[in-house]
């Protein structure tokens, strides 16, 4: 067989040509360290990587499947791990020379639940420091003058540049979605408390949120279905069924879905071409999206956004604020010194308000919408390596821990991607990536 485009597989495809023989998962890897060899020098998506032990892994899966023994639905699979989920036998060092070489005891809850599901953590990608503002090293796959976005920069752009099939990241503003709509690949942040992060870097309880990077929606599914799961060491999670992602997303929905087209207050952000693209594609949905306002009190969401943001980062880089506040960006020097100064009446009333404008989504959807519709981001990955991007389009669903899925459907004049963002309710995972399937075979099919 020919292992020069292995690495191009989707996680789907491998999964399958593994369990029939087809291939083992040391060619696999090996393909797509090959294909890191070929790109990172550009890219530089990677924190760690140590070539010889994502071998020794994947040959160790090998050995368990000749033996007859139970593999996993993601047996021998190579996944990309952000550089804030610790991993027992890797560096987890948040970006931040404050935790150089820093080697953690034991897995972050997800990664221990990608190892059982038989995936292969090939290395720890690029995140910006303490997954805030200061971008890493990483540049856009497309372009290298350009930003991948962030905080998930290195996730985003190693799945994009085709080095790895899969990789996790996370969310508390918009370093999901973003930095896949700049990289032109599917990002999704599964709803608020689905995915436990014990072991993940804490930023916000309130906000933060594991998300994954894929190159196709059914990708999406299998690896989102391998990470949902109560952990009683996040106490936002809970127990609950299996969600049947895989099946749901491959399914032909009922009707074909209804869209609600939301500019928020912030469409004028949004880059000409943005507009005029988004233009474009509710005319080719026709009578399948309408516009929707937003309610007026949803228009400060952002600003509670900022106030529980920065407040709780404040509280969780206590000691780094003390320790090593010298060796902080400016900008997340900015971000403490603004959240130390939140009064605890505003933080309060912030977080109070997250419920109320929830519940008003809840009544959208259930009287005729199966997702919002709007930009991942104001444009294309803008030209600018000392800045992730604007994260504005994501803020409100972060906000309020609603699922959300980036498509690179679009693209801009510069050749670079441009990102549809869906939204759905709160539990409606499965569904929501059942109409991003249908959406991207709309698009698709002209």
């Amino acid at each position: 067989m020919d292992l020069t485009n292995l690495h191009s597989l989707s996680a789907s495809d491998a999964v399958h040509l593994i369990r029939q023989g087809a291939i083992d998962s040391a060619q696999l890897v090996e393909a797509c360290l090959a294909r890191v060899r070929e790109t990172d020098t550009q890219v530089q998506a990677w924190a760690f990587l140590d070539p010889d032990h994502a071998l020794a892994q994947a040959r160790a899966a090998d050995d368990l499947k000749r033996q007859g023994l139970p593999i996993g639905p993601l047996h021998g699979v190579p996944v990309g791990v952000k550089d804030i989920f610790d991993t027992a036998d890797m560096p987890t060092e948040y970006g931040s020379v404050l935790y150089a070489g820093r080697t953690p005891s034991r897995d972050a809850a997800a990664v221990a639940m990608l190892r059982a599901a038989g995936a292969v953590i090939i290395g720890k990608t690029v995140t910006t420091e303490f997954a805030t503002q200061a971008p890493g090293k990483t540049r856009n796959p497309h372009d290298p003058d350009h930003t991948p976005g962030g905080s998930s920069s290195g996730s985003a752009a190693a799945v994009a540049a085709g080095m790895v099939p899969l990789a996790i990241g996370s969310q508390t503003n918009g370093s999901v979605i973003r930095p896949a709509a700049f990289c032109g690949v599917l990002g999704f942040k599964p709803t608020h408390g689905l995915i436990p992060r014990h072991g993940m870097l804490t930023l916000s309880r309130t906000l933060d949120q594991v998300g994954v990077f894929a190159r196709t929606v059914h990708d999406l599914a299998l690896l989102a279905g391998q990470l949902v799961g109560y952990d009683e060491r996040d106490p936002d999670t809970r127990p609950r069924a299996r969600i049947p992602f895989a099946e749901v997303a491959a399914e032909e929905p009922p009707l074909p879905p209804m869209f609600a087209f939301v500019k928020t207050p912030h469409w004028e952000r949004a880059d000409e071409e943005t507009k005029e693209a988004f233009g474009e594609l509710i005319e080719h949905l026709g009578d399948r999206v309408e516009e929707v306002e937003l309610f007026p009190s949803a228009a400060e969401a952002w600003q509670w956004h900022e106030t529980i943001m920065e407040a709780e980062m404040a509280a969780n880089l206590e000691r780094e604020w003390k320790e090593g506040r010298d060796r902080l960006s400016d900008s997340l020097r900015a971000q403490l010194e603004r959240g130390r100064e939140v009064r605890a009446v505003d933080y309060q009333r912030a977080v109070a308000r997250i419920r109320p404008i929830h519940e008003s989504f809840v009544e959208l959807f259930e009287q005729r919408y199966d997702a919002i519709l709007t930009p991942a981001a104001p444009g294309t990955a803008p030209k600018d390596l000392a800045s992730t991007g604007d994260p504005s389009f994501c803020t409100l669903w972060t906000l309020c821990g609603m699922p959300a899925v980036s498509l690179p459907l679009l693209q801009g004049t510069n050749g670079l991607p441009l990102g549809v963002q869906l939204v759905g309710p709160r539990d409606g995972d499965a569904r929501l990536l059942r109409t991003a399937r249908w959406l991207a075979a709309a698009v698709a099919a002209g």
